[in-house]
């Protein structure tokens, strides 16, 4: 089992650190690794963070952002491997599997550097060589203010950090309104203000910076695209590749679709699958009982948390469309007759 001291020890002396989170960062992926650089720089270690996409604009204001490296494989591939190559210690937060990293999983997977897993999904892949892993965790951001508190540095937290550290928690606690909210996220939310963090500013910027485009896809979506399936208490949405070029969807423009699904009255289980081209990805988000990481694993090649979860189809989208409904059915009984209330799921 890994300990606090076994982190202290490997950071004892500066070292070349390598940190990198999940295809298409959130808020708890990049909070959480700007947050940890931030840290660590202070504390005199040479960091490097590495994300395996781009990620939302409404993420740019985030201290450390300018320094990010974007992973790309057609013109920085060699420049990233010799990052990770020469990494002493990787940083690997907010995701449970090396395959969530794309091509970046087999480098670092081959690295030479010591891998540290800071992360809050269910059924973590066995490649690190620290673990701070907890699924009842609400967010990684709550773990890394953890990890930082333990390694007896919590005044070292700056409004920057906990500001980065505060979005990733606010944003997968759905500001805080998740069964995951529980009384530690909120003692954690107090020391952060403690360090001075602006809540309000954190929250508009994350929430109410988009762009007209968007709010007019939203509007199309919502009026032409939702689906409501009563006799399974399920809600879809599907998006074509054509639809996503004729609102000039970017990169977190589709973010939080799943949740207006969900939140139909009656609706316990939705999902919004998006044809990217080379794949087509969902969300699949539930209340209450109803485990869409079993879903999403089973089904779609995914996973994630019980009522949060993603997947993948390799088939185009309307394929994947019929797919999914022709199983609606198997699950029918849990969809209608399942409690909503379960204890405690990490969303």
């Amino acid at each position: 089992m890994s300990t606090i001291s076994d982190l202290k020890e490997l950071l004892a002396q500066p070292r070349q650190i390598f940190i990198t989170t999940h295809h298409k960062p959130d808020a708890d992926a990049l909070g959480s690794s700007l947050g940890l650089a931030g840290y660590l720089r202070k504390k005199g270690h040479h960091v490097t963070v590495v994300t395996p996409s781009d990620y939302p604009s409404f993420l740019s204001w985030m201290p450390g952002n300018d320094e990010v490296v974007v992973y790309d494989a057609r013109t920085n591939d060699a420049q990233v491997r010799e990052i990770i190559g020469t990494a002493e210690v990787i940083f690997c937060l907010d995701f449970s599997c090396l395959g969530r990293i794309n091509e970046m999983g087999e480098y670092i997977r081959s690295a030479p550097g010591t891998k540290v897993l800071i992360d809050h999904h269910l059924e973590p892949e066995q490649f690190a060589d620290l673990d701070f892993s907890n699924p009842k965790a609400a967010a990684t951001a709550e773990l890394v203010f953890e990890v930082i508190r333990d390694l007896g540095d919590q005044d070292m937290i700056d409004v920057g950090i906990g500001e980065s550290l505060y979005a990733g928690i606010m944003t997968d606690t759905g500001s805080f309104r998740h069964p995951s909210t529980s009384r530690n996220v909120h003692l954690i939310i107090a020391e952060l203000l403690n360090a001075g963090i602006d809540l309000s500013s954190v929250h508009r910027r994350i929430y109410d910076s988009h762009s007209e485009m968007r709010l007019r896809f939203l509007g199309f979506v919502l009026k032409d695209k939702l689906v409501v399936l009563r006799e399974y208490n399920t809600a879809y949405i599907a998006i074509t590749q054509d639809e996503l070029r004729q609102y000039q969807s970017k990169t977190g423009d589709t973010e939080g679709l799943v949740n207006f699904a969900l939140s139909i009255e009656g609706v316990v289980f939705a999902a919004v699958l998006i044809d990217r081209g080379q794949a087509v990805k969902i969300s699949f988000r539930s209340v209450g009982a109803f485990s869409v990481n079993e879903f999403a694993r089973k089904n779609f090649n995914g996973g994630g948390h019980h009522n949060a979860a993603g997947g993948i189809s390799h088939e185009p989208l309307e394929p994947t469309v019929e797919r999914f409904l022709a199983l609606l059915p198997q699950y029918q009984t849990q969809l209608v007759t399942a409690p909503l209330a379960v204890a405690p799921p990490s969303v």
